[in-house]
């Protein structure tokens, strides 16, 4: 038998099979590299230059924070938006390489020296003393999660595309063809004559029957119907729900006394004010000037007059001078003490010390309350963390909401509520969250499916909820009893509208029947009143934005009708006063740049799209989605 397996193994078919069985070990080893072999992992590509998904999941990080920032942290951002906005992080991405080619194309470079004078010369990173500070550079750079060479490429790329889009913007001139009108138009003013209808001014209406009143209500179903409620338990998990539980002992609080002792010891600070120049003659004699009794305001027109500034630096404390020269200095004077000049990186400084705080140190037992709050606020956040866990799992289980509440310490509360978080008795009930977690939480429950298994979400920093939906009302119409004082309010606000609008209809006909609108008013009983030449963003008396709208949108001669918030207006334009560009250099200058910044705007749009249009760009559809999954 082993001889023939000797034999066997010498022939070639065993060889082969042998060589197959080893590439098959090989490839299943290797099963990610060889599955991915032929596929593209790029989300999109522009031309050669593909953006991975790492980059495009930054970019889109980057872009969903900004718009958290804007809107607030009160407010959810939901899978679809996020989606979107990720769409959106890959759009500027995919304009960003299109640019950056065109950039190469047309051989466009950034020197060192202006990439570093355009660093030094942004605001933000420049110190007290005006001049660039690296530590406001590193900070920046530590906040965006950005190194300094990624930092500098993305700058690099800008003031290239600024050097391509400041070309396509040098040749728009606003015409004055387009100016001139277009300022005549913006100075045109306009003399009218107008009668205004206060709806408080109509006659009384006639008493009106309960039908009418019923029949008004069912008109106007918004105004008497009470919202939808929903009846829910709400329970809610938090490091204020458990922190009952935490009871530190006696040597728990001293070692947390003795690991934070420097928080409980409050070091000596001084009040200083601080003058910086170039010049160290400058900076003695002004050092001279201040100790011989000139006060602050004195020394600061001096500073100026000698190309320095003064600069109020108000309480610090040693460790708050970055510069050991001058916080030697500083706590080196006494009370009222004026420095020699200190020389820095910056210039000469000279210092005045104003005040001399003494610092402090609390013991032990002058610290324990604060001491023992802190202990509880970091345990009971910890273990809300880990019942949070006991919670899910227990809620996944099938747990009913109120024996998971009551096994874990949740704080619970049952109530009937609007979207507004008002009871239907118009009061707002006591729950265990307020303010911006509430409105989470709200928002949550009237999105839910009525029967939805209760699971725990986050309401803010460290809240996490869960509720039990446990009816819908509908929205409906208010009983007819209980609203009846509302409805006939009303009822007769709307009636005596009405009025004014059929007497205001009268006046405008019988000036489009030819008389003016000072005989139609006088033989209404009313007055009509002139108004001085008006403007169209002019704010007069009785005269509402809609009303002056009104008054430049009708010809000279002819008459208009608007509805103001609290009565109707009818206005003639008597006369149309033209403006004459010529008259006013300055404002057709004004114009001008206004017509040009959107000229230039459009230049470039319009040269970033044909830049689009022309670029290769591919998009992986399956890399697409999986960067905008939920």
């Amino acid at each position: 038998m082993l001889t023939a397996l000797r034999r066997l193994a010498g022939t070639w078919f065993a060889k082969g099979l042998f060589l197959l069985l080893i590439l098959s070990f090989a490839i299943w080893g290797i099963e990610d590299v060889v599955r991915k072999i032929g596929t593209d992992s790029a989300v999109a590509r522009v031309g050669d230059d593909p953006i991975e998904l790492p980059e495009a999941q930054m970019a889109a990080r980057r872009e969903i924070n900004r718009v958290q920032r804007q809107l607030g942290a009160s407010f959810d951002i939901t899978p679809q938006m996020a989606g979107a906005l990720s769409r959106q992080a890959v759009e500027g991405l995919v304009m960003e390489r299109v640019q950056r080619q065109e950039a190469q194309r047309l051989g466009l470079a950034v020197p060192e020296q202006a990439l570093r004078d355009y660093v030094f010369g942004i605001p933000a990173f420049q110190g007290a003393d005006g001049r660039f500070s690296r530590l406001a550079f590193d900070a920046f750079l530590r906040n965006n999660g950005l190194t300094e060479p990624a930092f500098l490429g993305l700058l690099r790329g800008d003031l290239e595309r600024q050097q391509m889009a400041g070309a396509v913007r040098a040749g728009a001139a606003g015409p004055d063809a387009l100016t001139r009108p277009l300022l005549a138009w913006e100075r045109e003013q306009r003399v009218a004559d107008v009668v205004r209808l206060p709806f408080s001014a109509a006659e009384e209406p006639a008493e009106p029957e309960e039908a009418q009143l019923r029949r008004f209500q069912e008109n106007n179903p918004d105004r008497f119907s009470a919202p939808e409620y929903r009846r829910l338990q709400l329970a809610v998990l938090s490091p204020e729900t458990v922190a009952a539980e935490v009871q530190p002992t006696e040597q728990e609080l001293r070692a947390a006394y003795e690991a934070h002792q420097d928080q409980y010891e409050r070091p000596e600070r001084r009040k200083v004010e601080q003058v910086l120049l170039q010049d160290r003659a400058k900076a003695e004699a002004l050092a001279a000037s201040w100790r011989g009794g000139a006060d602050f305001a004195a020394i600061s027109t001096e500073a100026q007059a000698a190309g320095g500034q003064a600069i109020d630096l108000g309480e610090i404390d040693q460790a708050g001078l970055p510069m050991p020269e001058l916080a030697g200095a500083v706590f080196s004077l006494p009370e009222g003490g004026v420095s020699a000049p200190v020389q820095s990186a910056f210039g000469w400084h000279v210092l005045r010390v104003t005040q001399i705080l003494p610092g402090e140190t609390r013991g032990f037992e002058g610290a324990r309350a604060e001491v023992e709050a802190q202990v509880k606020r970091e345990r009971a956040a910890d273990l809300a963390f880990e019942r949070a866990n006991q919670v899910e799992d227990a809620l996944a289980a099938g747990g009913a909401l109120a024996e998971v509440a009551q096994r874990f310490g949740l704080a619970t509360a049952e109530a009937t509520l609007d979207a507004r978080g008002v009871a239907p008795d118009g009061t707002r009930p006591d729950l265990p969250l307020s303010g911006a977690a509430l409105d989470i939480a709200l928002r949550a429950a009237f999105t839910a499916q009525q029967g939805q298994t209760p699971r725990l979400a986050e309401a803010g920093q460290t809240a996490l909820f869960a509720f039990d939906l446990r009816e819908v009302i509908p929205a409906a119409l208010r009983p007819y009893e209980t609203v009846q004082a509302q409805v006939r309010a009303a009822w007769e606000a709307d009636a005596r509208r009405r009025a004014q609008e059929q007497r205001a209809a009268a006046l405008l006909a019988a000036v489009q029947g030819g008389k003016s609108l000072a005989e139609a008013a006088q033989e209404a009983g009313l007055s009509a009143r002139g108004t001085g030449p008006l403007g169209r963003d002019a704010q007069a008396p009785g005269l509402p934005g809609e009303v002056v709208q009104a008054i430049f949108a009708t010809p000279e001669k002819q008459a208009t009708m608007a509805e103001a918030a609290d009565a109707f207006v009818v206005a003639q334009v008597t006369q149309v006063v033209p403006f004459d560009p010529a008259t006013d250099p300055l404002a057709l200058g004004r114009v001008r740049g206004t017509v040009e910044q959107a000229m230039l705007a459009d230049l470039e749009a319009q040269y970033l799209d044909a830049l689009r249009a022309g670029a290769r760009v591919t998009y992986n559809d399956s890399m697409l989605r999986q960067l905008m999954a939920p």
